[in-house]
């Protein structure tokens, strides 16, 4: 039976409503939290597995709730393919997050404002991809911001926890800024912003002149909240977060949201020239850079990062190629980042909690003394770089399929799958590094503590993770295949291309690419490692980060010198500028557009109104001439207010005789 569409509004509100009864939990019932928080999430997911069967057989449960019907912005929610995808994402992967996270904490880290905090993350992704107008949207994406800030700065006691939250607020608040008014532009285009209309008027909005400055504004948002080149470098810098929120954070929301929204607004904004170059570029160019730095980190977490930085490139490249099969392979992508990333995270989280430190430097040989998590770890760190019989591997030889179907596009055509396979290259010499210099690569070199295996249940979790991994890899039409189809369906907003979810296609190119880009990785990373030595190398050069820092430094120092050049404390300058300014926003329009004349009806004034007010314009030019004696001057401007006073009650104004008197009191009091 399909449950009632206020189902949809529980199944968000749960989250919420969750984070607030954590709030007033105690801090140090870890357990109480973590089960709190686990519930919550299960809850949520129970709901959306109710939907289900609805949902896989064409329909779309809707939720509508009154909200700013003047501007034409509803409460709603829609569950269609893609929203129910990301919401099994959220849900699922933020389930074993928690059950991590009950592990992972140490007892100094209070659990109820960690689990409070996850849970809010949790409620403003599902209202995110469940959204059913753009507005709403922007809403829930700005929630996102704020609670990934709060997640990143949960140690707030650590500078580099502070310095990377609010980078991360910065540039993604920045990014919203710009999605808001992109999203103004759009709805301006389809005549409304409900996702239906906005999704089904493609070619209004793609023959609008509107179309280039809302599609950039869009991109921008994207963009910075899914860390394409050049705003990449706040998402390393968030690795200052605990595992268990990296994790959560790389996976399934945040970072994710960026392509999601790629992929909600691709019916309606992908196709034309401007996507294609803007989009394939940036994300050609992520792709290729977030894969070079992540060979050269020593922090295991920030290996994960650039990693994760150069596979958001990748599926934006694909959302980019204006290919229908290409969406499929990005949705496809999505699903398998999300499994082998949150399990790498988790794995690094359980090497740095036994050993103490993430520096693979230092953390060699890992494999006599935590074999299980090792085998954990290389299997995940397989299906990222794309091994057969692993997911990685399927969706890795569709984008290089799709990187080679670019004819007509000259050198873009020829340079795309090089570079494409460049970065196939970058991958394996990561992933290689990230096995060999943890679990192999001689001994332990002083190690805080003597690691060893870490509690059963911590390890479920990348268990869970590593064997659909497995499953994809090896039965994807069985596993994934329906799943797929659906949420490619809502992407594609039509019916779905012609592919094959096999194990084996043959020789042909992307094969060829795959083994190119195989043995050319194991082969760079030999060159690193013994010949380059590696470790040796502290640091890339001057990158987004530091830029960042050098801008943002530059910006309080240009504040501290106006601020210095216009601030004096005198009052009387104050004004001055005050008075200046109003005289100068009065005459603006009339120096623009010349002066007139008009005729009014005058009321007439006896001997005595003009007598009053000579009385008023002698005391207002004696409290000019006398302001240096203060007491005069403010007898002669309370008499001014006082004539202004008798002004007002002979135009029949006794409200504001009686506001101006008060005025006066109060001014010389």
């Amino acid at each position: 039976m399909t449950p009632p569409a206020g189902a949809l509004a529980l199944m968000v509100a749960l989250p919420f409503a969750g984070a607030l009864l954590l709030a007033a939990l105690p801090n140090r019932a870890r357990v109480l939290c973590a089960g709190t928080a686990g519930l919550v999430a299960l809850a949520a997911l129970a709901l959306l597995f109710a939907f289900q069967p609805g949902v896989f057989a064409g329909g779309i449960p809707r939720f509508s709730w009154p909200w700013l019907d003047w501007l034409g912005v509803g409460f709603g929610l829609r569950l269609d393919g893609l929203a129910w995808m990301f919401a099994l994402l959220i849900l699922g992967i933020g389930a074993l997050v928690i059950l991590y996270g009950a592990w992972y904490l140490s007892p100094d880290d209070p659990p109820a404002r960690f689990f409070a905090f996850l849970l809010l993350f949790m409620g403003a992704m599902l209202g995110l991809v469940l959204a059913d107008n753009l507005v709403l949207m922007v809403v829930f994406w700005e929630l996102t911001s704020l609670a990934s800030f709060l997640l990143i700065g949960y140690w707030k006691h650590e500078p580099e926890a502070r310095r990377g939250a609010r980078m991360a607020l910065t540039v993604t608040g920045a990014g919203g800024l710009a999605l808001l008014g992109g999203v103004l532009l759009l709805g301006h285009i389809a005549g409304g912003y409900g996702l239906d209309l906005v999704l089904g008027a493609r070619e209004r909005i793609q023959s609008h002149p509107l179309y280039l400055p809302a599609l950039l504004l869009i991109l921008g948002g994207a963009f910075t909240k899914s860390a394409q080149v050049p705003f990449h470098f706040w998402l390393p810098h968030a690795m200052a977060a605990p595992t268990p929120v990296s994790a959560y954070l790389h996976s399934a929301t945040m970072v994710k949201a960026g392509v999601f929204l790629l992929a909600r607004l691709y019916p309606a904004l992908a196709g034309t020239e401007p996507w294609f170059f803007v989009v394939s570029s940036v994300g050609l160019a992520t792709l290729l850079v977030g894969a070079y730095i992540a060979v050269f980190q020593h922090d295991l977490k920030g290996l994960l990062a650039y990693s994760t930085v150069s596979h958001l490139g990748l599926i934006t490249l694909l959302f980019g190629l204006n290919s229908p099969l290409a969406a499929v392979a990005g949705v496809f992508h999505i699903l398998n980042h999300a499994t082998f990333k949150a399990s790498l995270f988790m794995a690094a989280g359980i090497i740095d909690h036994e050993c103490g430190t993430r520096d693979m430097r230092r953390i060699n040989g890992l494999w006599k003394l935590m074999p299980w998590t090792a085998t954990l770890g290389m299997t995940a760190a397989a299906a990222m770089a794309g091994v057969p019989l692993l997911n990685g591997f399927l969706s890795k030889e569709m984008f290089f399929a799709e990187t080679l179907d670019l004819a007509g596009h000259g050198f873009i055509g020829l340079a795309t799958p090089v570079a494409a396979t460049l970065a196939g290259m970058f991958g394996i010499a990561y992933s290689a590094r990230f096995v060999h210099d943890v679990f192999f690569n001689g001994e332990p070199r002083d190690l805080p503590r003597t690691p060893h295996e870490p509690p059963r249940w911590m390890k479920v979790p990348v268990e869970v993770l590593v064997l659909i991994c497995l499953l994809v890899g090896m039965a994807p039409a069985w596993t994934v295949g329906p799943l797929l189809a659906l949420a490619a369906g809502a992407v594609l907003g039509g019916p779905l291309p012609e592919y094959n979810l096999a194990l084996w296609h043959g020789f042909n190119w992307p094969l060829a690419m795959s083994l190119i880009a195989t043995c050319g990785g194991l082969a760079f990373y030999y060159w690193l490692q013994r010949l380059f030595n590696l470790h040796d190398h502290i640091k890339l050069p001057w990158g987004g980060g530091a830029a960042f820092a050098f801008l943002l430094e530059r910006l309080i120092r240009g504040a501290r010198w106006l601020t210095a050049r216009t601030r004096n404390d005198s009052l009387q300058r104050y004004l001055l500028l005050l008075v200046l300014a109003a005289l100068a926003a009065g005459a603006w329009p009339m120096l623009r557009g010349g002066s007139g004349s008009a005729s009014a009806a005058l009321s007439p004034a006896g001997v005595m109104e003009t007598a009053i007010w000579g009385v008023g314009a002698l005391c207002a030019i004696g409290t000019a001439v006398a302001w240096r004696r203060r007491d005069v001057a403010l007898v002669l401007v309370g008499a001014v207010g006082l004539v202004v006073s008798l002004g007002f009650e002979h135009l029949s104004a006794p409200d504001l005789m009686l506001t101006q008197l008060l005025v006066e009191v109060v001014s010389v009091i």
